[in-house]
C-alpha cells in the first residue's frame, strides 16, 4: 500500500501576491494536493488550481475530490481556470460542510457568470457532484477516512479537515483564529497527526496591533499560536500556511525561524514543496 504525498500549489492568504519579493515562497492562494495511493484529493481551490490542473492533464488523472474549507474568494477563485473542468472525462466531487447544501454550488457557479466570466458553470461538460459533509460524522472516500471540524470564521464558519490513510494523517486548518483560552476541539482533532497545515497569517505583534491595526477578530492565527498547538497536539510536523500577502520571502523566513523556537519541527509552506509520507509498516501488505 502506498502512503500519502502532499504538494503545495498555493500557500498565500487573502489575495494572490506574485512578484520578485515572493518568488521563493510563492504568491498563489490556498491549494493543497494530497495523493493517497492513486487517489487525488485537493484542499481548497485558490489560484494554485491553474497549475494543478495542468499537472492533472499531464498525468492523465481527471478524477478529483475537492474539499472546501469555506467559500471566501481566495479559496475558490482558481477553479474557473482548472482546465480539467472543461473536459467531459473529468469527474469532480466537491465536499463541504456547509449547513445549506446549495451554498457551495451557488458560490462556485456565481463566480462563473456574466459579466465577470465568459463561461457559464451550467455549461461545463465535466461531471460535478456536490456532497455535504456533516462535521459531526466521518466519511470514507477511496479508502481515505475524512473527518471535518467546524470552527468560527468571519462571514460564516470554516471547516478543518483530517485525512487518514495507510497509517498516515494530515490535518488542514486554515482561516482559524485561536486564543489560549479557546477550547474549539482542534487540539484533540489534530492530536498525533503526522502533518498539520495551519493558518499562520500574522506575527503576534501584528495580531495585537503593535504594528498597524489590531488583527483580532479577522479570522486568522499567529505563527506562535500554530506552533503551540502543534506542540501540544504532538504532531509530527507543522507547516505554516495562508501567508499574509504583505509578507515577502524574508518575512516568511523570519516567521519560520521564530516559530521553530516554540516547535522545532516547523516549516513555512512553500509552493512546489512535496512531502512524502510512506505507509506505516502495520498497514503494508506483504
Amino acid at each position: 500500500m502506498e502512503g500519502m504525498t502532499i504538494r503545495f500549489w498555493g500557500v498565500r492568504g487573502s489575495v494572490a501576491s506574485p512578484g520578485a519579493a515572493t518568488r521563493e515562497v510563492g504568491g498563489n492562494t490556498s491549494t493543497v494536493e494530497v495523493r493517497c495511493g492513486a487517489s487525488r484529493f485537493v484542499l481548497d481551490a485558490g489560484t494554485g488550481m491553474r497549475a494543478l490542473g495542468n499537472a492533472c492533464l499531464s498525468e492523465g488523472d481527471t478524477e478529483i475530490t475537492l474539499l472546501l474549507s469555506h467559500l471566501h474568494w481566495d479559496h475558490i477563485q482558481g477553479l474557473p481556470f482548472f482546465v480539467p473542468l472543461y473536459l467531459p472525462r473529468t469527474r469532480l466531487e466537491v465536499l463541504s460542510a456547509e449547513v445549506d447544501e446549495g451554498n457551495a454550488r451557488r458560490a462556485l457557479a456565481g463566480q462563473m457568470r456574466a459579466p465577470t466570466f465568459p463561461v457559464d458553470w451550467e455549461g461545463l461538460p465535466s461531471s460535478i457532484v456536490f456532497r455535504s459533509l456533516d462535521a459531526s460524522r466521518e466519511c470514507v472516500r477511496h479508502g481515505v477516512l475524512i473527518r471535518a471540524l467546524r470552527l468560527p470564521h468571519p462571514g460564516g464558519d470554516v471547516t478543518a479537515y483530517r485525512l487518514d490513510y495507510a497509517g498516515r494523517s494530515v490535518v488542514y486548518a486554515t482561516d482559524v483564529e485561536r486564543s489560549p483560552e479557546l477550547d474549539d476541539g482542534l487540539l484533540d482533532f489534530a492530536r498525533g497527526a503526522d502533518v498539520m497545515i495551519h493558518d499562520a497569517q500574522y506575527t503576534p505583534e501584528e495580531y495585537r496591533g503593535d504594528v498597524g491595526p489590531s488583527r483580532r477578530g479577522w479570522g486568522h492565527s499567529t505563527f506562535e499560536t500554530a506552533a503551540k498547538l502543534a506542540r501540544d497536539a504532538d504532531v509530527g510536523r507543522l507547516l505554516l500556511f495562508h501567508h499574509d500577502p504583505a509578507h515577502d520571502d524574508d518575512a516568511v523566513a523570519e516567521i519560520e525561524r521564530r516559530a521553530r523556537r516554540v516547535f522545532a519541527s516547523t516549516d513555512a509552506a512553500r509552493e512546489g514543496v512535496t512531502l512524502e509520507l510512506g505507509a506505516t509498516p502495520e498497514t503494508c501488505v506483504a
